[in-house]
C-alpha cells in the first residue's frame, strides 16, 4: 500500500510538471489584460450589422479563443415563452483566424472570429438569436426586430466620435442613448470609434462600453481617421486590422477593394444610407454618391462620413466635400449629412435659393457635426461665418458637450433631437417634406 502511494504521488507530481509549463504559457499571454479582453469559449463582442435587405437579413459577428473552431448561431421567432428555441434554425458560421499580434501594443495572441448572414427572415417580426459552440459555450438569446417592407415609422440613434478613453466616459453616453430610444431600429457610428485603430485595448473598451446594446441595436458603422494607422513606424497607415473581421458589412464590388465594408449603402423603410469614406479614393466616392442618388426614389436621403464637410473647428477644413460632394447633395435634396471628426457640436443647413420672382428660399440639407466622447475642440466662429458665401447658414452650436442624437421618421416629418449626456435635450428641429415636389420646411423647436 505506500508504494502504491508513493507511485500515485510521483504520478502527481509528474503530471503538474508536465502541466503547469502549458498554463505558465497560457497566463503570460494575458498578462496586463483585463478579464474583459480575454477571450475565451463563450462568445464576446458579439455586434449586429446589415447585410442584404434589413427586412429579410441581417449578420452576426462574434469573437472567441482559438480552441472554439467550428462555431454556430441560432435564429427563432421569439415567443412569450421560452418555447421558441425548440423550433430555432441554425446556421454554421464563417471562421476567422486572427493575429493580435501584428500590432505590436497589442498581446501576442491568436483569436478567432466567426460570422454568420442569417437570410429569408421575415419582414417586420422579432427574432432571438444566440451564438456559440453548438454545445456548451452559448450567447443568451438575444432579440431584434426585421424592418417592414413599406414605408413606416422608424427612429435611429447617431453619434459623433466616441474616440478617447471609450469606457470611463462614453458608456453613460451610449447607455443614456438606450434609455432614451431603446427601440431605435439601427445607430450610426459616424467615425473615430477608438484613438488608435488597431490596439485592441481601446477595441476592448468600445464593446464593453456598449455591453449588449451593440447585439441589439443593428449598427452602421463608419470609418474615421482614426480607424487608419501604420502597423509599423515608417509604413504607410492601414484601415484598423481589427475592422474587417469584427464587423460583417455589405461589399460593394463595383469599388476599389480598398474601400470594401468601409463605403456602401443601407436601404431601410425608405431611407437611403449613404456611407463613405472620407479618408480614402474620394473621387471614386464622388461617382458613387452620384451613382447612388441619380435613380434614388427613396423618401429621404441619409449621408454619413466622418469628416464634416462644414467643419465647425478651428484648424479643419474638408474642402474637396464641399467642392464635389456638395453640388451633388444639392442636385439630389439630400437630406441630412451626418458627421464627426471636429469634436463639436454644429447643426446648419444649406438653402437652394431660387430664382423666381418671390425669391422664396426652399430648404436644402442640413448638415450637422457632433461628438459623444470625452475630447472636446473650440468652435472657428470666424469659419462657420465664411461659409455663407456657399449658402450655409449655422443654426445651433456648442462646445465642451458630449451628445448623442435620437431621429425619428414618420409620415412626411423627420424629427432630429440632440441630447446631452445627461440626457436633456439641447437641439431639435422638424423637417416636413412633400415628397411629390422634394419640397422641404424647417420648423426648429429646441430651446
Amino acid at each position: 500500500m505506500t508504494s502504491f502511494n508513493h507511485l500515485a504521488s510521483y504520478i502527481i507530481i509528474l503530471i503538474g510538471f508536465l502541466v503547469f509549463p502549458v498554463n505558465a504559457q497560457h497566463q503570460h499571454e494575458h498578462i496586463g489584460l483585463h478579464h474583459w479582453e480575454i477571450p475565451s469559449r463563450d462568445p464576446d463582442r458579439i455586434i449586429l450589422t446589415f447585410h442584404g435587405d434589413p427586412a429579410t437579413s441581417r449578420a452576426i459577428t462574434w469573437r472567441t479563443n482559438t480552441k472554439i473552431s467550428k462555431a454556430f448561431a441560432q435564429i427563432a421567432e421569439a415567443t412569450e415563452n421560452s418555447g421558441f428555441a425548440d423550433n430555432a434554425i441554425t446556421k454554421d458560421a464563417t471562421t476567422e483566424q486572427f493575429d493580435l499580434g501584428l500590432y505590436k501594443v497589442n498581446a501576442s495572441l491568436l483569436v478567432n472570429y466567426h460570422s454568420v448572414i442569417f437570410d429569408g427572415l421575415k419582414p417586420n417580426t422579432l427574432y432571438a438569436y444566440r451564438v456559440g459552440d453548438g454545445g456548451e459555450y452559448w450567447s443568451e438569446w438575444i432579440q431584434f426586430r426585421t424592418a417592414k417592407t413599406t414605408y413606416a415609422p422608424t427612429q435611429f440613434v447617431y453619434f459623433g466620435d466616441a474616440q478617447n478613453d471609450v469606457l470611463n466616459h462614453w458608456s453613460r453616453v451610449i447607455r443614456m442613448a438606450y434609455q432614451t430610444a431603446p427601440d431605435a431600429s439601427f445607430v450610426i457610428h459616424a467615425g473615430d470609434l477608438i484613438n488608435d485603430a488597431h490596439t485592441d485595448h481601446e477595441w476592448a473598451e468600445w464593446y464593453k462600453a456598449g455591453g449588449f446594446i451593440h447585439s441589439q441595436w443593428t449598427a452602421i458603422p463608419v470609418v474615421g481617421n482614426h480607424e487608419f494607422r501604420p502597423l509599423k513606424k515608417g509604413e504607410p497607415r492601414e484601415l484598423s486590422i481589427q475592422w474587417r473581421p469584427q464587423f460583417t458589412l455589405p461589399v460593394e464590388k463595383g469599388l476599389d477593394s480598398k474601400l470594401h465594408e468601409t463605403v456602401y449603402t443601407v436601404d431601410y423603410q425608405d431611407i437611403r444610407i449613404i456611407v463613405l469614406n472620407s479618408n480614402d479614393e474620394l473621387e471614386i466616392q464622388t461617382n458613387y454618391i452620384e451613382e447612388q442618388l441619380k435613380n434614388c426614389t427613396a423618401k429621404w436621403k441619409i449621408i454619413t462620413c466622418h469628416h464634416s464637410v462644414f467643419s465647425p473647428a478651428k484648424g479643419r477644413d474638408f474642402q474637396f466635400a464641399r467642392e464635389n460632394w456638395k453640388p451633388l447633395l444639392d442636385k439630389y435634396n439630400v437630406d441630412l449629412v451626418l458627421n464627426g471628426h471636429d469634436h463639436t457640436y454644429a447643426r446648419g443647413h444649406v438653402p437652394i435659393r431660387t430664382t423666381g420672382t418671390d425669391n422664396t428660399d426652399n430648404l436644402g440639407t442640413i448638415y450637422v457635426t457632433s461628438v459623444s466622447g470625452p475630447k472636446q475642440y473650440q468652435l472657428d466662429e470666424e469659419q462657420m461665418k465664411a461659409y455663407s458665401a456657399q449658402g450655409y447658414q449655422l443654426d445651433k452650436a456648442a462646445e465642451q458637450t458630449q451628445f448623442f442624437q435620437v431621429i425619428t421618421v414618420e409620415n412626411d416629418t423627420l424629427t432630429y433631437v440632440a441630447y446631452t449626456t445627461l440626457g436633456e435635450e439641447y437641439d431639435r428641429v422638424v423637417i416636413t417634406k412633400n415628397f411629390s415636389t422634394g419640397e422641404k420646411q424647417l420648423s426648429e423647436t429646441g430651446k
